[in-house]
């Protein structure tokens, strides 16, 4: 199976692409805008995932990602954008998007983000439940109903008990390097695990995922 990398920025696109290599079996393909992503889901029906900018140069990003949906229905896609917009967001997830990743969250939670979609869950930032649950006559004009938009999906079960102990400790105030000699774990280790609790509670950063565990009551 295939993947997809679209970014307008060729750092970033060459990046997505390097992470996307170790997570695929299959080729990774490139493209600078949605003209070029539409063209390489024509091309295809092999793509399994893909994460693309929101915002880039020639089409527009939500027709963009409009149109990407329609040619590609069966591929997961992710978000990865500089906008943190409650109306890209809504937007967005009115498409059918499984991730909207900020470009603000630490490094790490991008691949997260994509194993964890890849893994069949999702990542949305924290603030989706409380979009969620906004009334219609609450959510902005120009954004689709917030009342489209899915609910997070509990994410106990997306956490290995291992996790759950780096979890414990991140709620304490520990830093990784602390976690790391009190849980008998390298540092590398507990901060692969850091970063995929930070996207399996939607969060974009260890202090948000802290607060947002112990408002999941995970903590």
């Amino acid at each position: 199976m295939a993947a997809l990398a679209c970014d307008d920025h060729p750092l970033v696109r060459s990046a997505l692409a390097l992470v996307l290599e170790d997570i695929v079996s299959g080729p990774v393909l490139t493209a600078q805008d949605y003209a070029g992503a539409w063209a390489h889901a024509e091309a295809r029906d092999d793509i399994e995932i893909a994460v693309v900018d929101l915002h880039m140069p020639g089409i527009g990003g939500l027709e963009g990602l409009a149109g990407l949906r329609e040619r590609a229905p069966y591929t997961r896609i992710v978000v990865l954008t500089g906008s943190d917009s409650d109306d890209d967001l809504l937007a967005v997830l009115a498409l059918g998007v499984e991730g909207f990743v900020p470009k603000s969250v630490e490094p790490g939670v991008v691949e997260a983000a994509i194993r964890l979609v890849m893994a069949g869950g999702r990542y949305l930032p924290a603030r989706v439940a409380e979009l969620a649950a906004q009334s219609p006559a609450a959510a902005p004009a120009s954004a689709p109903r917030a009342a489209t938009a899915p609910p997070i999906e509990a994410p106990l079960g997306r956490l290995s008990s291992r996790q759950r102990d780096v979890l414990d400790q991140m709620a304490r105030g520990r830093a990784n390097k602390e976690i790391a000699q009190l849980l008998g774990l390298s540092p590398a280790t507990v901060k692969t695990h850091v970063a995929h609790i930070i996207a399996v509670v939607g969060a974009s950063n260890r202090t948000e995922a802290a607060t947002r565990a112990r408002e999941l009551g995970l903590v």
